[in-house]
């Protein structure tokens, strides 16, 4: 099992780079931050972009993994962004962990775009992956699908998608199934409303089964990365010591490989102790 944590990009740099330093000493395997225009979680709190404040960590730390937990298309063009991932992957010497969604509410509004049923979101997810995934690999590039369009679009140096794994975030069977189809890993924060913990992990449980039978016709299913964000059912992983140890067990009997916490924080969302933090860093994470 490896062990990552969020950041929230609520902090200024200021505040939060001694946090990107600290995850790394205390030695976790990944840090992570969300993007979002805005999101519904704190919707009325500053929110700091995510490449920035990944290319900031890459520079003040030297291991640890940094993650982007999730980049969604509902702002992001693939050719486009493809740029900075290429820039990110450079500055990082190869850390960068891409995680990719279908994208929620409210960043799918705040453009004026039209209105997308789910069944397009997930269409257009699959068409912005796969087109990033051709621009991190092939030079002079040229694609026209229903969302997305790319006009020669230069790759000078050659292919980087082998320094950046595509995580494909996932909770819907539609979605799991393509993610271990076509990602290097699956992301799941499983089902959010979920009124228990055994109800949380049994919807997990379902979407495992599809992921093995999706692996079971791949050549590399046995590196398939599979990463759990254990804070996003009805228990906080950093409550209590024993909450932590029964989250992650859970978590590895359904094959996961990492899980992702979340940084203590004083108020909602994901309030925690950080001396309990502490304590896992202590003794869990050596």
């Amino acid at each position: 099992m490896r062990f990552g944590i969020c950041i929230l990009p609520d902090l200024d740099w200021r505040t939060s780079r001694p946090l990107w330093q600290r995850a790394e000493q205390m030695g976790f395997d990944h840090a992570w931050t969300y993007d979002h225009l805005v999101w519904g979680g704190l919707p009325d709190s500053r929110w700091f972009s995510c490449v920035p404040i990944l290319t900031a960590a890459s520079t003040v730390t030297s291991t640890i993994g940094l993650g982007a937990f999730v980049v969604s298309p509902n702002f992001r063009h693939p050719v486009a962004f493809s740029r900075e991932v290429q820039t990110l992957v450079d500055i990082s010497d190869g850390r960068f962990l891409l995680g990719l969604g279908a994208g929620g509410t409210p960043d799918d509004r705040l453009l004026g775009q039209s209105e997308l049923t789910a069944r397009q979101k997930v269409d257009r997810l699959q068409e912005f992956s796969r087109l990033l995934d051709r621009t991190l690999r092939e030079d002079h590039l040229d694609a026209a699908g229903e969302y997305y369009t790319a006009r020669d679009m230069r790759l000078v140096g050659g292919s980087v998608r082998d320094r950046v794994p595509l995580l494909m975030s996932g909770n819907g069977p539609r979605s799991v199934r393509f993610a271990a189809n076509f990602g290097d890993g699956w992301i799941t924060t499983g089902n959010t409303t979920a009124a228990t913990t055994d109800e949380w992990f049994a919807g997990i449980a379902r979407n495992c089964e599809i992921v093995d039978a999706e692996l079971a016709n791949r050549p590399d299913g046995s590196d398939f990365a599979r990463y759990l964000s254990i804070d996003s059912g009805p228990a906080q992983s950093l409550e209590s010591i024993g909450m932590f140890d029964e989250l992650t067990s859970r978590a590895a009997e359904l094959g996961f490989t990492e899980v992702i916490m979340h940084w203590p924080r004083s108020t909602p969302p994901h309030v925690a102790s950080e001396a309990v933090l502490d304590e896992v860093a202590a003794s869990r994470l050596s």
